[in-house]
C-alpha cells in the first residue's frame, strides 16, 4: 500500500486550491472526496491522495500552504502505509468515480 494523504478544508472553493496545489507539487493521484455539513451549516471537504510517501508528504505541505492563502485548513495528515482494512474497507467509501 502506498502512503494516503488528506487535507480537510472549511469549504469547497479552498479544497479545490489544496487539491490543484498538490497535484502540481508531485506525483499523486486524488482518489476520494468526503463532504461533509458540519457545525453551523458549514461544508467540510476533505481531498484523498494516494502515491509514494515522499511524494505524497510534499503534496500535502502544497496543498495546505495554498489552501491557507484562501481559506481555513482544519486539518491534514499523511499515512505512510494504510493498513489493509483501511484501504480495502473505509477507502472505497469516498473513491471518486472512474472515468469512462
Amino acid at each position: 500500500m502506498q502512503a494516503l494523504g488528506l487535507i480537510e478544508t472549511l469549504g469547497y472553493l479552498t479544497a479545490v486550491s489544496a487539491a490543484d496545489a498538490a497535484v502540481k507539487a508531485a506525483d499523486v493521484e486524488i482518489v476520494g472526496i468526503e463532504k461533509v455539513i458540519g457545525v453551523d451549516g458549514y461544508l467540510g471537504v476533505t481531498v484523498h491522495f494516494n502515491g509514494d510517501v515522499a511524494a505524497v508528504k510534499s503534496a500535502v505541505d502544497a496543498g495546505v500552504n495554498a489552501a491557507e492563502q484562501v481559506g481555513k485548513v482544519i486539518a491534514s495528515h499523511v499515512i505512510p502505509r494504510a493498513h489493509n482494512e483501511v484501504a480495502g474497507k473505509l477507502l472505497p467509501i469516498f473513491k471518486l468515480a472512474e472515468k469512462s
